[in-house]
């Protein structure tokens, strides 16, 4: 299977690290923890975003695309990482904000991702809670248009088949690396919210017939919804693929424990897991994504959930910069 007849544009540094957390492991006394640090894909600070903008940008180049235009939280990675790609390949960016977070501090506000989005020259408009996020894009297309640009939508966390070709890819990679280090993956484990990520790395590892499952940790949505949703764009990535019927439900795991009040909102055992982390391995996690994806691989290492021997697959998706914003939520 190629992803080569797919267009790509090159924006990340690939491959990324493949690497053994030993005094994590050790502290935990569990299962051998590796972690492959998508916080290094380069763009922007780095990030799991940037493997599916190379196809996503690269789709907008080929419509002949003018201005880039996508959405999601205020602190969203996924925002600042479509920031960085539009500069580099010269074209606008428009960025629609949604106020997730009630009563929002001005760190959270003004500084990490918001800061770089600005320094990348995005354009940024905010709407309340609730907004019918799509709807807003379009409206946004609709009045560029009127000025004669070429508009091009991409999705919220770039989750639709082409944005999730790069975790196809990704899964690729990552069972390449563990090859050569003669490491066999029992499980890959990961944050999963708009869905792209943990489609792209079911569908890739079902299409190696590598047999390893794919836990994803909820961070925004409950069981239910979040696995039905990944198990849409899986079915949908799997038929633009040219591979129709790929994908069962039972393919589809999240557990959706630890997403506590709700997305962005810190929880303590985030934080404990950031903490963690930082200091066990000189690793910086995010406090939306990868940290609550931690603090619930934690939790189910203590509680027996894998056996000691196994080796757990990480996919660290990036986000540090965020931390930034949460520096006054954040115990250190």
């Amino acid at each position: 299977m190629l992803l080569s007849r797919y267009p790509r544009v090159s924006l990340a540094h690939l491959p990324t690290p493949f690497e053994y957390l030993p005094r994590l492991t050790e502290y935990l006394n569990g299962p051998n923890i590796y972690v492959k640090r998508d916080d290094c894909t380069g763009l922007g600070t780095g990030g799991n975003k940037t493997r599916k903008l190379e196809f996503l940008i690269a789709d907008a180049i080929e419509k002949k695309a003018d201005v880039v235009i996508t959405q999601g939280a205020v602190q969203s990675n996924h925002a600042r990482q479509t920031a960085a790609a539009a500069a580099k390949v010269g074209m606008r960016c428009e960025l629609v904000f949604e106020k997730r977070v009630t009563d929002a501090s001005s760190a959270y506000m003004e500084s990490g991702n918001v800061f770089l989005d600005k320094l990348f020259g995005a354009n940024i408009q905010e709407v309340e809670s609730g907004s019918d996020m799509n709807k807003e894009m379009e409206n946004i297309s609709s009045a560029l248009r009127e000025e004669g640009m070429n508009p091009y939508i991409i999705p919220g966390g770039g989750s639709n088949s082409i944005g999730a070709l790069g975790y196809v890819d990704c899964v690729f990679e990552l069972i390449g690396q563990a090859n050569t280090m003669n490491v066999v993956i029992d499980t890959i484990i990961h944050a999963t919210g708009s869905a792209g990520t943990q489609a792209g790395i079911v569908v890739g590892a079902k299409a190696l017939n590598s047999k390893i499952p794919v836990l994803g940790i909820g961070v925004n949505a409950d069981k239910e919804k979040q696995e039905e949703k990944v198990y849409q764009l899986a079915c949908e990535l799997s038929d633009f693929m040219g591979l129709p019927g790929l994908v069962e439900r039972n393919d589809i795991v999240a557990n959706c424990d630890y997403v506590g009040d709700g997305y962005g909102i810190p929880t303590d055992e985030m934080n404990e897991a950031i903490l963690l982390l930082a200091r066990q391995e000189g690793l910086l996690f995010d406090p939306v994504y990868s940290g609550k994806g931690l603090a619930g691989m934690i939790d189910l290492i203590n509680k027996g959930y894998f056996k000691k021997q196994e080796n757990i697959a990480f996919i660290h998706t990036g986000g540090s910069a965020g931390l930034f914003a949460y520096h006054d939520l954040l115990k250190t």
